[in-house]
Order: C-alpha cells, then structure tokens, then sequence
C-alpha cells in the first residue's frame, strides 16, 4: 500500500485506519485488511501511563513504528509525529520526519495541522516523505483548546475548510478530521479530492480511525465517538487470574509443561 493507493479511494471505497503500537498488534491489524496503520501518539496515555500525549518523543515513536514496519509488508504505516518534534524550525523537522521513513520504515508522517504546517507539508511532500494532515480537534494543543469538538460556529468551520484545501494543494495524501460536526465532515470531504479519514466526524468522510484500544476493548474509557467491537481487556482479566490460581493450587506447571534428563538422574 501506497500513498497513491489511499488517495485513489477517495469517494470510491472505504479507508479503515487503526492505530498499531507494537509488532503482534500490527500483525493483526494487516490481517485483518486494515489500510493505515498509525503509530499514534496516543501511545502515551494509552499504553505508557501518561495523561495526555504531550510527552512522548521522537524515539518513542520511531521505536514504535519499527516494530510496526517490522511486522507488517502491505498496509500503510504511518508515523504520528510527536508534539514539538516539528513545527519550531523546518531543518528540524525534517530531519524528524525523515528519521520515520529512513530509519523507521515508515510510509509516510501525520502532523496534527495549522496554518503553521502548510510549508512544511509541501516541502516534506517535494522531499518524498508522504503526509497525512489532521484538523479539527488536535490533542497537542489541548492547553489551549481543550478535547472538545471543533468548528462548531461558522468561522472555525470555515476555516477548517481553507486549511483543508490549503493542505491538499500543499500535496498531502490524506487529511484526518476529528471530533467536528457530522455536516462540516461532509463539507469538508465535498471540498477535498484527496479522502477525509474521521474520527468523530461523521459518517460522510471517505474512511475512518479509532483507536485499536477502544475498538479491541482494552481500555477502560471509550471515547463518545468510538465503539468497542471487542472485550479483550475482560479475556486478559480472566487468563491471568487462571495463571495466578494455576500456580497458587500447584496444577500449574503439570507434566506436560516439563521433561526429565536421565543423565541427570544421579543428582537426586
């Protein structure tokens, strides 16, 4: 999978994107027949105890998205660039999200976007590193607008509008629209030719991403946009309590899970 391939769905077939932190995940994820999966920054809160994802780095991810490209050869891996790992200065960034592709084995980067990312977007691009941008509800800068929906009154919307465009003409593949009202979605996949890919944005976008956390049922909270479709935190719950009573009333390890060396038998 290419970033040709994702563009080319756009108003033709469905994207599915899901997020993938590790190689047994990811495996199952391109099983599965997932098109994207993104190393998201959401490991932070959701697998490396932080409250937000502010402070994960450029090497957790690009260790993360190793493991991903290690464990996969057909679906689209994208690396979610980590907050201030770009936007502060553009050799910096470059050399970052480069890092993803060349070191990592990445696909191609997403950067949560502005009007600050529209150069950078084009240059990446001109560079040949492929680019996902993502508007509307963008947690790096949660200081400042909360996790709350965006483009609720007509100028934010628009302005999502512009930045859309503004970033397709940029060259990006694919733009992610979060938690933005159904009909500004719409609006927004209307205005676009690359696919709009959503999360809380509707049903009209040309794909959509949740994270594998929430869809597999391992987190405890779910988003009010997501859905489980699996309860896997349950199964751990109950395979590890069978492991501790296993080894607490001595049937575990049984004969089966041991072997003897004769030669060894004058030891006893």
């Amino acid at each position: 999978m290419r970033a040709n391939d994702i563009r080319a769905k756009a108003g033709e077939e469905p994207v599915t994107m899901l997020t993938a932190y590790d190689a047994p995940t990811a495996t199952v994820v391109e099983e599965a027949g997932v098109d994207i999966a993104l190393v998201g920054d959401s490991v932070g809160n959701l697998r490396l105890g932080h409250d937000s994802t502010l402070p994960v780095t450029v090497e957790e991810i690009a260790s993360r998205t190793a493991a991903v490209a290690r464990a996969t050869a057909d679906v689209f891996v994208l690396a979610d660039m980590p907050f201030l790992s770009y936007g502060a200065d553009e050799a910096e960034a470059i050399q970052n999200c480069g890092r993803m592709v060349k070191e990592a084995g990445a696909d191609g980067v997403k950067l949560e976007s502005g009007p600050h990312t529209v150069d950078l977007t084009r240059r990446l691009t001109q560079l040949g590193i492929p680019v996902q941008a993502h508007l509307g509800l963008t947690p790096q800068r949660e200081n400042e607008t909360g996790l709350f929906r965006q483009g609720t009154d007509e100028e934010s919307a628009t302005e999502i509008v512009e930045l859309a465009q503004a970033h397709e003409e940029a060259g990006a593949f694919s733009l992610v629209l979060e938690h933005v009202p159904a009909n500004l979605g719409a609006a927004v996949t209307d205005a676009l030719d690359i696919p709009t890919i959503g999360i809380g944005a509707g049903p009209d976008c040309d794909g959509q991403v949740l994270t594998v956390d929430e869809v597999i049922g391992l987190s405890e909270d779910v988003a009010p946009f997501s859905k489980r479709f699996g309860d896997v935190r349950e199964e751990m719950a109950s395979a590890i309590e069978g492991y501790v009573d296993a080894v607490e009333d001595g049937t575990f390890p049984a004969d089966e899970h041991s072997y003897v060396e004769d030669e060894l038998d004058d030891l006893y």
